[in-house]
């Protein structure tokens, strides 16, 4: 079941959202398997310290998080991926690994690349590894204030299936 904190918190600031249910994955691709949703269109949170402090990153989920570009973006000395093991005890109400992209309630400054703030929804882990939030992303927005940054890179399936459909972005929702 989804984390109780996350549906009080999205119904006490009237923000209308699905919960979809799916048997357990671990990754977004598996994710996107399981509920016909493309890993391109599930996003993943990322775990890293910056200057010391954890913080959250948050990228399409075909994709993979590019250190040095967020280290660039926010002008900082040190960025480093956390491993599970640094942060499991900060989001206690969470499987390992399944925490919502809400740095909101857990007191952790988020930062979210810039193609999912072009989408009209954004779909992530509602805390759990077999139940995904779906919610407008102006909501999302409203309601994280993230800072929105050019962090993630491209992967070489995603480059190759882009060049061979001769567009950029194509909707996953």
């Amino acid at each position: 079941m989804a984390v109780q904190r996350l549906i009080k918190f999205l119904d006490q600031n009237k923000v209308h959202y699905t919960l979809i249910s799916h048997s357990d994955t671990y990754t977004a691709a598996a994710t996107g398997a399981v509920t016909h949703i493309p890993g391109r269109g599930i996003a993943k949170t990322v775990m890293v310290r910056i200057n010391g402090r954890p913080a959250m990153a948050v990228i399409p989920g075909s994709r993979h998080l590019n250190l040095n570009a967020l280290r660039k973006a926010l002008g900082a000395k040190d960025v480093q991926l956390m491993t599970e093991q640094e942060f499991v005890d900060a989001f206690p109400d969470c499987d390992p690994g399944a925490m919502p992209p809400l740095g909101v309630l857990y007191q952790l400054d988020v930062y979210v690349d810039e193609r999912l703030s072009r989408e009209a929804e954004i779909v992530f882990n509602a805390g759990s590894h077999h139940e995904l939030a779906r919610l407008a992303y102006k909501d999302f927005d409203r309601l994280q204030r993230p800072k929105i940054l050019r962090i993630a890179s491209q992967t070489v399936s995603e480059r190759l299936e882009e060049d061979r459909s001769g567009s950029g972005l194509q909707p996953f929702l």
